[in-house]
């Protein structure tokens, strides 16, 4: 191959894997879509936002009260029959508004005047017509008349002063402000009165009311000027109070429109009358009957939580919540190295926050049921037994400490918000959810959840003492309660972590700690199957198990699974176990008969076969890519040489891609322990005389192959992390071969070398004839406390054996 051609081999070979990687990264990727954040939020604001309790509505008095009830937290009630009576004497103590026409009396005079200048025509002019002088006067007066009953004062017009006398008496009596009612008027005046002129719009001094008088009084003033008209006779007189009684009219009338809308903006100045109910206040007992004081506070209890439903309380809630949980994320994603959730990651976590909103909702309105059932506990006390550290645990277990870490931020605010922006009972709550996710770390037993939940409830003890101080509060009994319910919710939260765990498991996939202790078990049947079909691999996933193991103790890695990655990296093997040198069992080799092409395909098909039955047997995801990555996209280079050997350089060409396995490389520090430890295992066997200096050799030779190679180049381990991960593997190798005391051959195989004429050194004839004698000799019975049993105790301590 040209020097060209290997480079162009090699750019070929780096696109390849490159854009493998590239795909794999692009698949791990965090894929919090917005709608997901919006849902999550939006569900949020709907359970923080409305804060009713569990109040019974009572309607009417009498009934009697089912149980002990207290308010929540401080209220104003408003008195509403109080308030109602307050608003109506304020509106009764309005002023009544009169309209005043003071063109009334004189455009009534005016048509009196004209009236009998007509009559006067009519004496003058002796031909006009009778009746149409009657339409005229009707028109004038405004009644209607007939000529008997104007002919008695017909004579009276031939005064030619009769219209300007008659206007002169009248004006003085029609110019004063005329009602229709003096006495509805003077009591009106005696509870207030505002006058206001009728065109003008503006209001009239008081002064003028001395002078109003009544319809009836005026129209007697009339009838006593009408007197002083000379000449006038009693048939006169009346016919022309019959005619001026038709042109009075009350000037001064009550404005009822004006009037009322000046009691409505009296009633409305008028406050609220409202009483305090203090936190804690018992409102009714059980077995009372309820009064209306009562259902005036039961009412104001249950809509003391909808004040903050407002669209603009949810809006704010809402776009809080956004950016709370957008930022959070968009930092951890950029700042944090194992922040890498993926779609399945960010719906786990949505489900875990709106699960435990849920749980501290439906929590609260416990809460507030056993604060009116045992009235001598203060209801907030229960408050401090809602397991708020349970979603941080369970994150932690699922997925890792940085996840967790931002969850517990983000919950504690959100928590505080649903509080009423309360930041005690935010500390309170991340307080308690760092101590509970750093407790469940590598939560490799049962018992850890619940030594968790103890620290859990010992930290709650301590910062509701503090927060107890911090509020100014003396010690009292309540302060107990509050202990015992902070000890409980720790409690409380492993028991439902517990019992959680399996059900996330099964719904989202994972494989936490605890699954993996149950993978485990060397009875699983996948690795009974391994133990019997494929004896060697066995031997060598449970000597790779340790090697990965202890590595992963010295690099800070996840101890448990990297040892069942180990146990199960190997299972494709079971499919053609005898084409694998450890389960040949001494038979001859099957790729003796192969070209190392078909060779290297039955090698690298072992990883395919592997993540088959891993997700068949569903392992998890962790476990399969593992499997997938186990040997990287190493090359297999026995193979390989044997196929450059083999090629005929100027017809065949060998491409090293086809003696690679397919990646991806190791994207974790467990995967790339775990391929480690597989080329150290397999190389230690070929040593044929495994001194410390040589697995020493052997361990750093192949490290650094493979880091040459560029193996570890997608996963985060340094070269600090490679030399503990070598001296790591050297210790245990040290264990491992171990040089033991060269023991002497039994005396019966020596003798019967002897006997058989065979060369025997002389030190072990020497030791013939002593065991000889000493047989001889212990035929004769001694002591016999002295004497001991072969076998017994004794020896097998002298030999350093329990």
């Amino acid at each position: 191959m040209t020097k060209e051609e290997k480079n162009n081999s090699s750019q070929s070979r780096a696109t390849f894997f490159n854009g493998g990687v590239q795909r794999l990264r692009n698949h791990r990727q965090p894929r919090l879509g917005v709608g997901l954040l919006v849902l999550v939020a939006t569900l949020l604001t709907l359970i923080i936002v409305p804060k009713g309790g569990l109040i019974p509505g009572y309607y009417a008095p009498g009934d009697i009260a089912t149980r002990n009830i207290k308010s929540p937290r401080d209220l104003l009630v408003e008195d509403v029959l109080l308030t109602q009576a307050k608003r109506d004497e304020a509106g009764n103590a309005t002023p009544i508004v009169y309209d005043l026409d003071k063109g009334a009396g004189a455009q009534a005079v005016k048509k009196i005047r004209k009236g009998l200048g007509l009559l006067q025509q009519q004496s003058r002019v002796k031909s006009l017509n009778a009746d149409d002088f009657l339409l005229q006067l009707e028109a004038d007066f405004g009644i209607p008349l007939t000529v008997e009953g104007f002919r008695p004062i017909l004579n009276l017009a031939a005064n030619q002063n009769i219209a300007d006398l008659t206007g002169d008496l009248l004006t003085p009596i029609f110019k004063r402000p005329i009602v229709a009612n003096l006495q509805t008027f003077e009591a009106d005046r005696n509870r207030g009165i505002v006058a206001i002129e009728h065109s003008g719009g503006e209001e009239i001094e008081s002064g003028l009311f001395e002078q109003t008088i009544g319809l009836n009084a005026a129209l007697l003033q009339a009838q006593q000027q009408l007197a002083l008209i000379p000449g006038i006779t009693s048939t006169q007189q009346k016919t022309l109070l019959k005619l001026v009684q038709q042109q009075l009219r009350p000037s001064l009338t009550i404005n009822q429109k004006a009037t009322e809308q000046r009691q409505l903006d009296a009633r409305e100045q008028v406050a609220p009358v409202l009483f305090q109910v203090k936190e804690g206040e018992m409102v009714v007992r059980e077995g009372e009957r309820v009064t209306a004081d009562q259902i005036l506070k039961l009412q104001a209890i249950r809509t003391s939580g909808l004040d903050n439903r407002s669209f603009q309380t949810a809006a704010g809630l809402l776009i809080c919540s956004l950016l709370l949980i957008y930022v959070g994320f968009h930092f951890s994603q950029r700042n944090i190295r194992k922040f890498r959730p993926d779609s399945r990651d960010s719906l786990f976590l949505a489900s875990v926050f709106i699960v435990l909103f849920l749980l501290i909702k439906i929590s609260i309105f416990i809460a507030a049921g056993m604060g009116s059932t045992f009235a001598y506990i203060d209801s907030s006390t229960y408050l401090y037994a809602i397991p708020f550290a349970l979603g941080a645990m369970l994150v932690r277990i699922v997925l890792n400490s940085e996840t967790a870490f931002l969850f517990a931020i983000c919950c504690s605010v959100l928590v505080g918000f649903l509080f009423g922006n309360s930041l005690l009972m935010a500390v309170y709550v991340l307080t308690g959810s760092l101590v509970g996710a750093h407790g469940v770390r590598h939560c490799q037993q049962r018992t850890t959840l619940y030594r968790a939940g103890l620290w859990i409830g010992l930290t709650n003890m301590a910062l509701i003492i503090g927060i107890h101080l911090l509020t100014g509060h003396d010690f009292e009994l309540q302060l107990l309660w509050k202990l015992g319910s902070g000890f409980f919710a720790g409690l409380a939260s492993a028991v439902i972590v517990n019992g959680t765990v399996p059900l996330v498991e099964s719904i989202f996939k994972y494989t936490t700690d605890i699954k993996l202790l149950e993978l485990a078990n060397m009875n699983a049947p996948i690795l009974r199957q391994l133990m019997i079909e494929a004896p060697g691999t066995y031997h060598h996933s449970i000597l790779v198990g340790n090697l990965a193991e202890s590595a992963a103790e010295a690099v800070n890695a996840n101890p448990l699974l990297t040892r069942v990655a180990a146990y199960y990296h190997d299972i494709g093997k079971i499919k053609k176990p005898l084409y694998f040198i450890e389960n040949s069992g001494g038979q001859r080799n099957k790729h003796d008969k192969l070209a190392p092409s078909m060779s290297a395909l039955i090698l690298t098909s072992h990883v395919k076969d592997g993540v088959d039955l891993a997700r068949e047997h569903k392992l998890g995801s962790e476990l399969v890519e593992i499997i997938q990555q186990h040997h990287g996209t190493a090359l297999i280079k026995f193979f390989y040489d044997r196929a450059k050997s083999q090629a005929n350089p100027g017809v065949q060409h060998v491409d090293e891609r086809d003696y690679r396995y397919h990646g991806p490389k190791p994207q974790s520090r467990e995967a790339a322990l775990i391929m480690l430890a597989d080329a150290v295992e397999a190389a230690s066997r070929t040593l044929t005389d495994p001194t410390p200096a040589r697995v020493q050799g052997m361990v750093q030779k192949l490290i650094n192959n493979i880091f040459i190679d560029g193996q570890l180049n997608e996963c985060d381990l340094t070269l600090k992390d490679l030399n503990l991960i070598a001296k790591s593997f050297n210790r245990v190798f040290s264990g491992s071969f171990h040089h033991r005391v060269d023991y002497p051959e039994p005396v019966h195989i020596v003798r019967e070398k002897v006997d058989s004429g065979e060369n025997v050194p002389a030190r072990e004839k020497v030791k013939t004839k002593s065991a000889n004698s000493d047989t001889k000799l212990s035929a004769i019975p001694q002591d016999p406390e002295a004497a001991t049993e072969e076998g017994s105790p004794e020896d097998l301590k002298r030999l350093g054996i329990s």
